[in-house]
């Protein structure tokens, strides 16, 4: 390692124990880098500006951003809920399995985690914990899990992040990204089954059938999102990137005029909320800009391709290895930092050894959601607790089948790569 990397790296570390904001700490390194090899500080914009302003594709990010925040404001979780209770509230564990399907469904419009458990999982909390058979550790183990389920099922903001810094088409990945993301689903409804059922918790009471069209209708305007963005996209009607503004504007509609749940003020708060996230998110982009120019003039990309090739590794291999390495790596860094920094560096040794850039970036998006959902960082359960009071450690507790179910998924997709690409390949995309 030479002397500028192990100085970012130091300062880099430094800023995230300091508590520094992620992206500033990242900007930061690469400010030292450039003082300690002499360099024009002027790099430092020059990078970012070309990063930002160069980059079609991120435009998507703050559109969903605040699509997702516009859905969470106006009632459009509520009626999701209550359209899921016809359709699995008499299973065992009924709130339960209603979570995932919301999960699903939210999904299809949002492509955020985060937003996933602060709107949809928020609501089925406060109903479960209604119940004394619902323990608190179990209600945000669940909401956590099904959280994750956000940016696997399309679109997804991860995935764009992804397709940015590697080149793969952003298409290709929302739709590998659609059989794992039914498989978690299937899977999380089966372990919730299973624990329901040893626990004999209860399901939900029986809504009268003269209810139904009225609860039918007011979830069949929120279901049309996925069908109009993912329709739009793979007819050619308008591209991922236009697909976010659609989006935005699609829910906009929904909450402000048709259902009329979304006044000035809240219209207002909501603006503020998505600014400060997408804010948040560049500020990241842009420290990982300046982290990649400082990785890549020091060779480091190519360096870990050579060491890779010297290990004679097979593709199997190179994928456990990923895997391992964002699992433990995952338990320190935030998200971001993973998604920016190291992937750039194994993408030049992923495509020596012939790996296919879409199963490539589906697997290490479902890494990086196992990554939210365990200690000591794990973002959903921070996120989860700050919202609800509900402990960490009672939610870890409850959580460990779930977690142990999304291991066994990311070994399935490693061994098995047509779980991802088989779609894309049918629709006509060459991934390779």
């Amino acid at each position: 390692m030479t002397f500028g990397i192990t100085v970012l790296v130091l300062v880099l570390v430094a800023g995230m124990l300091l508590r520094m904001p992620v992206g500033f700490s990242m900007l930061a390194a690469g400010i030292a880098y450039l003082l300690v090899k002499r360099q024009d500080m002027g790099l430092v914009a020059e990078q970012v500006c070309n990063g930002l302003y160069n980059s079609y594709v991120l435009l998507a990010v703050p559109m969903f951003v605040f699509a997702a925040n516009i859905m969470n404001a106006g009632t459009v979780s509520e009626r999701i809920f209550d359209f899921c209770r016809i359709l699995v509230g008499r299973m065992r564990g009924g709130l339960a399995q209603v979570d995932i399907l919301v999960s699903v469904i939210f999904s299809g419009m949002s492509g955020s985690a985060i937003a996933d458990a602060a709107g949809p999982g928020l609501v089925t909390i406060r109903q479960m914990l209604k119940k004394p058979e619902y323990t608190r550790g179990f209600a945000g183990a669940v909401v956590v899990a099904s959280a994750t389920l956000g940016p696997i099922i399309p679109p997804s903001i991860p995935m764009v992040i992804y397709a940015l810094v590697s080149g793969a088409s952003v298409g290709a990945l929302f739709l590998g990204g659609v059989l794992p993301g039914f498989l978690m689903a299937f899977l999380m409804m089966v372990v919730v089954h299973y624990i329901a059922t040893q626990r004999n918790m209860p399901r939900e009471e029986k809504i009268p059938l003269r209810a139904w069209p009225a609860i039918l209708y007011r979830g069949a305007l929120p279901l049309s999102m996925p069908i109009v963005l993912l329709g739009g996209i793979y007819s050619g009607a308008f591209t991922p990137t236009e697909a976010a503004a659609v989006a935005a504007l699609h829910a906009l509609i929904l909450a402000g005029v048709v259902y009329r749940a979304l006044s000035w003020r809240s219209f207002w708060g909501v603006v503020l909320e998505s600014t400060r996230g997408s804010a948040v998110i560049t500020l990241i982009l842009a420290g990982s800009f300046m982290l990649n120019y400082a990785f890549t003039a020091e060779g480091v990309p190519q360096a870990m391709a050579q060491w890779v090739d010297g290990m004679h590794l097979s593709q199997l291999q190179f994928l456990l290895l990923v895997n391992a390495m964002f699992l433990v790596l995952g338990c320190f860094l935030d998200v971001s930092v993973l998604l920016l920094v190291f992937v750039p560096m194994l993408l030049p040794a992923a495509k020596l050894l012939g790996v296919d850039l879409v199963h490539f970036g589906v697997l290490v998006v479902l890494n990086m959601m196992i990554g939210l959902i365990h200690p000591p960082f794990g973002m959903l359960l921070f996120v989860t607790k700050a919202l609800t009071g509900i402990p960490i450690g009672e939610m870890v507790r409850e959580g460990w089948p779930f977690l142990l179910m999304l291991l066994m998924l990311l070994l399935g997709i490693t061994l098995f790569p047509q779980i991802v690409l088989w779609l894309p390949h049918t629709m006509g995309y060459v991934t390779h």
